[in-house]
């Protein structure tokens, strides 16, 4: 091969250059750019945020409605009927024990009037 041979297949091979007052490419515009963004913060909301914020809503609801004779389960798992409910705190009676624990740590209600609502 002569080297006038291998530059025509070089240019037959090259993409043909644009014309002078042609723009190259460009970049993605911005709102192309903040569409993925938001649309990635509005699924993040409905499957983390959103539910996150009922369930803490429920639990608030739940330590409001505690009162003496409900039957509750603790996050620990201990099922006991409460005696006393005070500011931070719930006594309860399992077996034949007696014990304090925070309202915090009442998960569920099993007996009593907040448990029929639910």
């Amino acid at each position: 091969m002569h080297l006038n041979e291998i530059m025509v297949l070089a240019q037959a091979a090259a993409p043909a250059a644009a014309p002078a007052g042609t723009p190259a490419a460009q970049p993605g515009s911005p709102l192309g750019m903040v569409f993925p963004m938001v649309l990635i913060f509005v699924v993040m909301y409905f499957l983390l945020i959103r539910p996150q914020s009922q369930q803490r809503k429920a639990q608030v609801k739940l330590i409001a409605t505690l009162k003496s004779g409900d039957k509750v389960i603790t996050s620990s798992g201990i099922i006991g009927v409460v005696i006393t409910v005070k500011d931070n705190t719930v006594s309860l009676r399992s077996a034949d024990a007696k014990m304090e624990v925070t309202k915090s740590s009442v998960t569920q209600i099993l007996e009593g009037s907040a448990a029929i609502e639910s």
